[in-house]
């Protein structure tokens, strides 16, 4: 069989086979959903985006090096601190990290992973970085998404050649979210903002309750409501 014939043939027997599916009690690994039409669900998951802010810019105006070690420094210090939340790493690409919440505190679990990786990016990764390259000015800057909601993930590719998918709106906004001003390291969609926690809602501010957040209206998606926080909270 030719490559086209191939091609031809996985594009019919997916669009023509019924799909199996069911109910999600953990993140899966790739090995846990069959390559075929297969997909496990979840009613509700947050997703978190953690991204490299102007990475096109690092490459082009530093030293390849340079370059990777502020990128293996950043997701080291995403992964580590996602990984100590309850989240799972489902996915590398390339400056970003791409982080799965189950359970009751999902929302609140991953907001304050987010906190504490904006803590890290600045208050010690930025540190070393400044001890070691004493004469650069650089300063790393990085934005973290958060979105909640249904979700499936199924797997894709080739066999012998292929990883997991996770399709569904949560995913796909909260990387988009990572897109906005990282003036703001944190951006969550209103559906997030709604689950937190009053001591993720507000803090304390020269002895007096403030809240973390700042409202905007998305204008890249229908207007809808979003919220963004310079906070952070110690490692």
């Amino acid at each position: 069989m030719g490559l086209a014939d191939d091609i031809k043939v996985n594009a019919k027997d997916t669009y023509s086979t019924q799909w199996s599916e069911r109910d999600g009690l953990k993140v899966p690994g790739a090995k846990d959903v069959a390559l075929g039409n297969d997909a496990v669900k979840f009613e509700r998951a947050t997703i978190m985006y953690a991204d490299l802010d102007q990475s096109t810019a690092l490459v082009e105006n530093h030293h390849w090096y340079f370059a990777a070690e502020v990128y293996k420094t950043f997701l080291y210090a995403a992964t580590r601190l996602a990984n100590n939340a309850g989240g799972t790493v489902v996915g590398y690409d390339g400056d970003r990290v791409m982080v799965v919440f189950i359970g009751n505190s999902q929302c609140n679990d991953a907001l304050r992973c987010a906190f504490r990786i904006n803590y890290a990016v600045k208050n010690i990764v930025q540190a070393e970085l400044e001890a070691y390259y004493s004469s650069s000015k650089f300063k790393i800057r990085h934005t973290v998404g958060l979105d909640t909601g249904l979700v499936r993930t199924v797997r894709s590719g080739a066999r012998g050649d292929n990883d997991l998918v996770w399709v569904g709106n949560c995913a796909n906004l909260a990387a988009k979210l990572t897109a906005l001003n990282a003036d703001y390291p944190t951006w969550i969609t209103n559906r997030v903002y709604e689950k937190l926690n009053d001591d993720n809602k507000y803090g304390m501010s020269n002895g007096s309750k403030v809240s973390m957040w700042k409202e905007f209206s998305w204008s890249q998606h229908n207007n809808d409501k979003v919220w963004a926080s310079t906070w952070w909270r110690t490692v």
